[in-house]
Formats: structure tokens, sequence, C-alpha cells
């Protein structure tokens, strides 16, 4: 198995343009495009903490 890659910004960007074109504009809160922009923000920033 290989192993997980970082979410990028542009990837998450992609994820929620569909979401949000699948059911005109709203996006659930807690929902998977929700956490695919947290993961992102996440991953780009040099200064958060890494566990």
């Amino acid at each position: 198995m290989s192993k997980a890659k970082p979410m990028s910004p542009k990837a998450a960007a992609r994820i929620q343009a569909a979401g949000a074109a699948k059911t005109g504009g709203q996006t659930a809160k807690g929902g998977f495009v929700a956490r695919a922009q947290r993961a992102a923000a996440k991953g780009s920033n040099p200064f958060s903490a890494k566990k």
C-alpha cells in the first residue's frame, strides 16, 4: 500500500468546486469538503504542529 500524500490547496479547491456544483453551491458543515479544506490548510502551513 502506498503512503498517503498531504492534501494540497489545489486539490481541496477542486473537491470544493465539484461538491458545490453538485449541491447548488451549498456544502455541509463538517462534511467531506470541509475536511478536505481543513487538511489542505493544515498541510500547507509550515508553522502548524506536526504530530
